[in-house]
């Protein structure tokens, strides 16, 4: 046996579905649902990208990965709208949980103001001076 420090996309994806394949072992079938990646964007008359919201729908949950909106529109409700376009989705997808992560230089208040819950804070990260947040909202039926 031997281990070996190497960075390969083949190797990470191996990696991942064999963690996957653990995971949905020890899951019952009821909170199974298809990966299902979902992005809005924002583009200007030109269709040039001045904002987007990303994120993966996995076992009933929607992970939103990124929102970002061009500083020049921020403040005008474009990241609401973002945000409402793929709380729907979850909502149409029938997801029971929302979460995400973002830094105190980010956006923690903005989500908190949309009915997202600080469930964890990483204190003194990326430095001394900023914390990073994992937010999550619970989607009643």
């Amino acid at each position: 046996m031997k281990i070996t420090q190497q960075w390969n996309q083949e190797d990470s994806n191996y990696i991942r579905k064999k963690v996957i394949e653990h995971n949905l072992s020890k899951l019952p079938d009821e909170v199974k649902h298809p990966v299902k990646n979902i992005s809005f964007m924002l583009r200007n008359e030109e269709e040039k990208i001045l904002g987007g919201i990303t994120g993966r729908i996995f076992w009933y949950n929607l992970h939103i990965e990124f929102l970002w909106v061009d500083q020049s529109l921020r403040g005008k409700g474009y990241g609401k709208q973002l945000l409402d376009n793929i709380e729907e989705i979850a909502r149409e997808n029938r997801c029971n949980l929302i979460q995400l992560d973002t830094f105190s230089f980010q956006a923690p208040d903005f989500y908190q103001k949309y009915g997202y819950e600080i469930v964890g804070v990483i204190e003194e990260h990326p430095n001394n001076n900023n914390q990073q947040y994992y937010l999550s909202k619970k989607l009643a039926y």
